[in-house]
């Protein structure tokens, strides 16, 4: 009877507390693609991964959480099995989203002037690796269907994958930034004695470089914070499913946490993004009012 009642108020919880979350997710992600969407000048590659990061989380606002808590509420294993689904594919195309912002920005560190000068290819190979990862996550999820204990494997280990990639990908760019700034102050010495644009040029493209990087880094930091639990879930799982109980229900509700941090990582790290959405949040506040 305790262990009942101790489930039930783990239910209660869980469910107040994705309930707040679901409308930041959605108020916050749709603030963000509204923004880009209306400010073609803020419009970068990154920026266009970080639109369809935005996607996914506004999905998981609308789509993943509202059936995460009717699971919750009910015993209807037809909900459980659209719960899961959609939470993984949702959730699986925010990391790799990630992963392949994270690949991205090393490339742009790695080879900038290669990069800078394959416009064309660099903008179709953004929206193919775009397309890729949506489509793989849903052919995935027939994997759910065919046998539920391997799927919750192969998402644990494609979760620990793509943290590996990203852990390797920062690893470099944090060697290549390190050999930028050595440059830099190489540049600073040589335009001291030259009095040349060329040297200011690099820094600035350096720094820009740079800042970049330690932005996505830090949405990288805070998809980890939030996927970790959630790899333990999905392990024990798939291990011995008498080892899983319904505690680690809250591994899901930390994973959904991240849609809801996301946009306001973004406005706090992307000073253009953040003018672009208070700009449109004013002009629909504006529009709201003199209709009213």
């Amino acid at each position: 009877m305790e262990n009942h009642d101790s489930l039930e108020t783990l239910v209660v919880v869980n469910c107040v507390f994705n309930a707040p979350l679901i409308l930041i997710s959605i108020t916050g992600n749709a603030l963000v693609l509204a923004a880009i969407i209306r400010t073609p000048s803020i419009r970068s590659t990154s920026v266009i991964m970080l639109c369809s990061l935005a996607v996914s989380d506004l999905l998981v606002g609308f789509v993943a959480q509202p059936f995460f808590i009717a699971n919750e509420l009910t015993a209807s294993r037809y909900i459980a099995s659209i719960s899961e689904i959609m939470a993984f594919v949702l959730c699986g195309a925010s990391l790799c989203t990630m992963t392949a912002i994270s690949v991205e920005r090393f490339i742009a560190l790695r080879y900038p002037m290669k990069y800078q000068a394959a416009v064309t290819t660099k903008w179709r190979v953004i929206y193919v690796s775009i397309i890729i990862i949506w489509v793989c996550n849903i052919l995935f999820a027939v994997f759910y269907f065919w046998q539920w204990t391997t799927y919750f494997s192969v998402m644990a280990v494609g979760i620990c994958l793509g943290f590996f990639i990203s852990t390797f990908s920062y690893i470099k760019i944090y060697i290549v930034v390190r050999r930028h700034q050595a440059q830099i102050q190489t540049q600073q010495q040589a335009a001291q004695q030259n009095s040349t644009c060329a040297g200011n040029n690099f820094n600035m493209g350096a720094v820009r470089m740079k800042r970049s990087a330690v932005n996505t880094f830090t949405f990288y930091v805070a998809m980890i914070l939030c996927y970790f639990p959630i790899i333990i879930s999905l392990s024990l799982s798939s291990i011995s499913y008498e080892n899983w109980s319904k505690v680690w229900h809250l591994a899901d509700t930390v994973a959904f946490l991240n849609s809801s941090i996301n946009p306001i990582l973004y406005c706090w790290r992307l000073r253009e993004l953040r003018t672009a959405v208070y700009k449109t949040l004013k002009d629909i506040l504006c529009t709201q009012t003199a209709q009213g």
